[in-house]
């Protein structure tokens, strides 16, 4: 027979909670709905009012992924969707996961959360700038703690606040709160920001997914301000080897990693991180924290000499 959980006054049936899906570490479906419920408050603040995309792994990582954004077939009619539009014109529903009944359904299916850098009612106008710094082996998050902390030089400078967060695989991302803003100058200035970091290291740093370029060196990706695009959400376990968490990391933290262990953060290591810290991206949630967006960067000047590693 199925659980049965009441969850704000919902009946939310739970499926295979003895069900191995890190097998690395045991860590089952029954834990991962714990984890969700125990980090839920911090969670949803940072998805709140925000169309969510799931990637969903209901066999663990090495089964099938299933990454969608529409609702999931069977979404009960009192879990809350918002219209989306789609690159044809047309409009399409995705889910708004707004309290705990929604998180623990979600949940069940076995998911990672993903949201757009705008939320529900206005697509497109974005009140994020996210930065997602994946590193080309043999470079690990060692050599994005060095490109994170130019970047947030390079950000404060244009007065605006980055905050870090492990991306729960093998990168980082920053995050800044800005006020609402086209998506389309907020791509602008995101890879202009990229571009003139490639320009100031380019031993170190790619502003280009380009392969052959890659090894080594951090990739700058600026593209996930595109309207279209989603980013891992701060709390979101990860579809890897082990239940691994896209974690809110303090800049100490960023400026003392020496191996990429550092920032690896588990599903239990979460909670007694915010039992500590507190919640490292609540500043993004402050409205006094939000910046409007400056002109994008200039370019660099014909004959100018790049710098050393950061």
């Amino acid at each position: 027979m199925t659980p049965i959980a009441m969850v704000e006054g919902r009946r939310i049936p739970l499926s295979n909670l003895d069900k191995v899906l890190y097998p690395e570490t045991g860590f089952t479906k029954g834990e991962v709905l714990h984890y969700y419920a125990t980090v839920a408050p911090s969670l949803l603040a940072h998805i709140h009012n925000r169309p969510v995309s799931f990637l969903r792994y209901p066999d663990g990582p090495d089964g099938q992924l299933f990454f969608t954004k529409n609702p999931p077939p069977g979404t009960p009619d009192w879990v809350r969707t918002t219209p989306v539009p789609r690159s044809d014109d047309a409009s399409a529903e995705q889910v708004v996961v707004a309290d705990l009944s929604s998180l623990m359904w979600a949940a069940n299916l076995v998911v990672e959360f993903h949201t757009p850098q705008w939320p529900a009612g206005s697509p497109g106008i974005a009140d994020r700038l996210i930065l997602d710094l994946d590193p080309g082996p043999p470079a690990t998050v060692v050599e994005c703690c060095l490109v994170a902390r130019w970047l947030r030089e390079r950000l404060a400078a244009d007065g605006l606040h980055a905050y870090a967060k492990t991306s729960g695989a093998k990168g980082m991302h920053l995050a800044v709160a800005l006020e609402p803003t086209p998506s389309d100058r907020v791509s602008e200035y995101a890879k202009a920001l990229a571009q003139e970091a490639e320009r100031e290291h380019p031993d170190l740093v790619l502003h280009r997914m380009a392969k052959a370029l890659r090894p080594g060196k951090v990739f700058v990706d600026h593209s996930q301000n595109a309207a279209a695009k989603t980013t891992a959400a701060p709390y979101t376990l990860r579809a890897r080897a082990r239940p691994t968490v896209s974690a809110p990391v303090s800049w100490q933290e960023v400026e003392a990693c020496r191996t990429p262990s550092d920032l690896v953060f588990l599903a239990d290591d979460i909670p007694p991180r915010l039992a500590r810290d507190g919640d490292l991206f609540g500043p993004l949630l402050l409205p006094d924290r939000a910046r409007p967006l400056p002109a994008p960067p200039k370019a660099a000047k014909a004959g100018r000499t790049a710098r050393g590693r950061p």
